[in-house]
């Protein structure tokens, strides 16, 4: 007889069937309580059942939810795998972070990577050991995690690590992801490596650089930002022309200027807005002529800028 009712489908002896079933559990009336059903499915012995039971669990956070969830981290279907990673990306609960702890120090790089991703928002204190020690892992991946995780709990004590690794990490990703991560740091203390890294090999470094400087207020990198005007790829110019103005560097103002003439509206434009930002009246003149600017957006924002200037009487 070919079953009918929700709880016959799931216990069905045709893998499809139960397949169909776990799909069918999140919109059914049949049942109260799914949530038993679900961590059931988890551990079915077919994987297309497993991958459907870890896609429609997300949002519950039941222990009894994680503790059958999580070791499919290890799981020997990759794409069952892939989709407990993404599940338990959502948590939400700090109290899932005991389920996930014991998977940071994996042996497996996929496992030890889907469980800093998953613990980062969680923000819990008890994964800034495990995070600092594998911002030493062999996998760039790991590493990418880790800085993720240290960047979240945001602790004094991982400055040092975090500032190594934004200048020396093989991975351009994680210099990169470190520079960001630096954001809450002491901006005096972490000048030195700024300056530096905005001159490392990949643009994105140095374009993340640029736009940390302007986070932190960091005068001190003033020269440094003048200089990032002249990088050879503009978004890096924007960022930097962006923490300009932000950091009302009247330093600036020649370099700002010369950047109104660049092919590149999107820097015309930050150069606009950073020079309004600014207010020093050696601007005038430039902002005058971007009045004529092929960009309307770069029309508009010269008009406003050049208000500013006005109204305010122009930096001393």
């Amino acid at each position: 007889m070919m079953a009918t009712t929700l709880h016959e489908r799931l216990h069905s002896s045709d893998p499809g069937v139960r397949r169909v079933a776990v799909l069918d559990l999140p919109y059914s009336d049949e049942e109260d309580d799914i949530v038993p059903l679900l961590v059931a499915a988890l551990a079915d012995p077919d994987a297309s059942v497993r991958l459907e039971a870890a896609r429609a669990i997300e949002g519950y956070e039941d222990p009894e939810v994680l503790e059958a969830l999580v070791p499919l981290l290890k799981d020997a279907d990759p794409d069952v795998r892939r989709a407990a990673a993404t599940t338990l990306a959502e948590l939400k609960e700090p109290a899932s972070a005991p389920h996930l702890l014991p998977y940071l120090g994996d042996e497996e790089a996929s496992v030890r990577v889907a469980a800093l991703h998953a613990i980062r928002a969680l923000r819990v204190d008890a994964a800034f050991e495990p995070a600092l020690r594998a911002l030493g892992d062999i996998d760039a991946g790991v590493r990418r995690e880790a800085v993720g995780v240290l960047g979240y709990l945001k602790k004094p004590e991982a400055i040092g690590a975090l500032t190594n690794a934004a200048a020396n990490d093989p991975d351009q990703e994680v210099r990169r992801i470190a520079v960001g991560a630096l954001g809450y740091a002491s901006a005096v203390s972490i000048q030195p490596t700024l300056s530096r890294v905005l001159a490392d090999p990949a643009w994105q470094v140095r374009e993340e650089a640029a736009t940390t400087m302007g986070k932190l207020g960091l005068a001190l990198g003033v020269p440094d930002l003048v200089r990032a005007m002249d990088d050879e790829f503009w978004q890096v110019r924007v960022k930097a022309a962006r923490s300009l103005g932000k950091l009302k560097a009247k330093a600036a103002v020649q370099a700002l200027c010369e950047a109104l003439r660049h092919p590149m509206s999107n820097l015309r434009k930050e150069a606009v807005i950073a020079l309004g930002e600014i207010g020093d009246t050696r601007a005038i003149v430039h902002l005058e002529a971007a009045l004529k600017d092929v960009d309307s957006d770069v029309r508009k924002l010269s008009k406003l800028a050049l208000t500013t200037i006005q109204l305010n009487g122009g930096a001393a």
